[in-house]
């Protein structure tokens, strides 16, 4: 695909982003599965459902758009979730096991935050305030996860020094 104006950029954008959040509807529960801290595995079950959410408002937004966003593969989120998978299947200490998947889950959050960011920021100039006002919802939403999973990590980042 050429990419000849922001728009072009802007449509691939949304379409990576609906591919990392099915991807990661995928994902979650099987990270919900392997944490063994229970505030953890919240976490993660409560980050499932909002996930689902985001995913709703992207296919709002490609309605708006009168686009498709599926179809396509987002090889950013394979591959994060490909290392979080391998870090789930090693063998560690319960603490330590739990540090590493908050660390991988953070690399993920830290990815949507940075595309829900660059999708918002196209919007906004393409004059698309609707699509705009909802990447803005999920981005916010994105960055409570990423806090939420600080603050679990706070405790289980020294109970894995304990270890």
């Amino acid at each position: 695909m050429k990419f000849a104006s922001l728009n072009d950029l802007y449509l691939q954008q949304l379409k990576d982003l609906h591919s990392a959040e099915s991807q990661l509807i995928k994902a979650l529960p099987k990270m919900a599965k392997a944490a063994r801290n229970p505030d953890l595995k919240n976490a993660f079950i409560e980050h499932l459902e909002q996930t689902k959410g985001h995913l709703e408002r992207l296919k709002q937004v490609a309605e708006k758009l009168g686009k498709r966003l599926a179809g396509h593969t987002c090889a950013a989120m394979k591959g994060l979730i490909e290392e979080g998978s391998e870090w789930i299947g090693e063998d560690a200490e319960a603490e330590v096991m739990d540090a590493g998947i908050i660390a991988a889950a953070q690399r993920v959050e830290h990815y949507e935050i940075a595309a829900y960011g660059s999708a918002h920021t196209y919007a906004e100039l393409l004059g698309e305030r609707e699509v705009a006002r909802l990447l803005s919802e999920t981005l916010e939403e994105e960055k409570k996860a990423d806090a939420k999973l600080s603050q679990v990590a706070r405790k289980i980042n020294v109970e894995a020094k304990a270890a």
